[in-house]
């Protein structure tokens, strides 16, 4: 009777132990699925900071106003009189595409041609600050505003409608330049728009915007062409932030476009500590 109940008990032992063991691994799955990262999850700081800081719109504001006076010293370099014309990208320059970054990171999704036209055709983005007085103020200096962007040719429609509901001027056919094949370079509608007019200054939120020469950024993510070109910036060239996505993203990840898991892992390694 004594040996049949230790049989027992060893057995008992044995039974709580395994049951132990496998309540601490599913502990230890659950901790492991709640800190899987969604697709976008690493937007959420960016583009908190884009629509909630007021230093965004400070920003904004301060980058327009020096368009301002960029744009004035340009037209008093001129000896001769010229068409004149400034170019802008749209957006994240001119429109606020902020709620598309916020569906992402709300449903878990990662940016696709198709949940990005279901927002543009929409219609529905709104100006960013100083972006409509600038373009209007350009206006006023006999300037022609072109829209440079690289949205895809079927979204112009929608586009026009967009910009037109925000009061921008020149928000038609002839000053909407978009993207006809697959392309980012924008120098091909750069140089058509070169051939009639004088091109006074460049706006955008990312160095492609301005000139090809900061595609390649294998080099020091892109700093070295950056410093070469340091007078430019605030002469020619006028630059608005955008911490949400761009081509400073793809230096990060070697000019790829890997999985979600892998990006993770390239963002923490390409940061710099102590």
């Amino acid at each position: 009777m004594k040996k049949h109940t230790i049989f027992l008990m060893l057995i008992l032992g044995i039974y709580l132990i395994s049951c132990n063991s496998k309540t601490q691994n599913q502990k230890q799955k659950t901790v492991c699925d709640s800190l899987e990262i969604s697709a976008s999850e690493h937007l959420v700081d960016a583009t908190l900071w884009f629509q909630k800081s007021a230093e965004m719109r400070a920003l904004y504001y301060q980058c327009y106003n020096y368009a301002k006076i960029a744009l004035d010293e340009q037209l008093k370099k001129q000896k001769e009189k010229t068409k004149n014309a400034v170019i802008l990208d749209i957006d994240e320059t001119v429109l606020d595409n902020s709620l598309y970054q916020s569906m992402l990171i709300k449903k878990g999704l990662s940016y696709t041609s198709e949940t990005w036209k279901e927002w543009t055709k929409l219609a529905k983005a709104k100006a960013l600050p100083g972006s409509v007085e600038f373009t209007n103020y350009a206006k006023s200096k006999g300037c022609e505003i072109f829209y440079v962007s690289n949205r895809d040719n079927d979204e112009k429609d929608a586009t026009i409608k967009n910009m037109n509901n925000e009061n921008f001027p020149f928000a038609d056919e002839k000053h909407i330049y978009l993207r006809v094949d697959k392309e980012s370079n924008k120098i091909t509608r750069y140089k058509q728009i070169a051939k009639d007019y004088q091109i006074l200054l460049f706006v955008g939120d990312n160095l492609r915007d301005f000139d090809e020469i900061f595609a390649n950024r294998s080099n020091n993510y892109g700093f070295n062409v950056v410093d070469s070109l340091k007078n430019k910036f605030g002469d020619k060239f006028i630059l608005l932030p955008n911490p949400m996505y761009g081509e400073w993203e793809k230096a990060i990840y070697g000019g790829n476009f890997p999985n979600e898991k892998e990006k993770n892992k390239l963002r923490k390694k390409a940061l710099q500590s102590f």
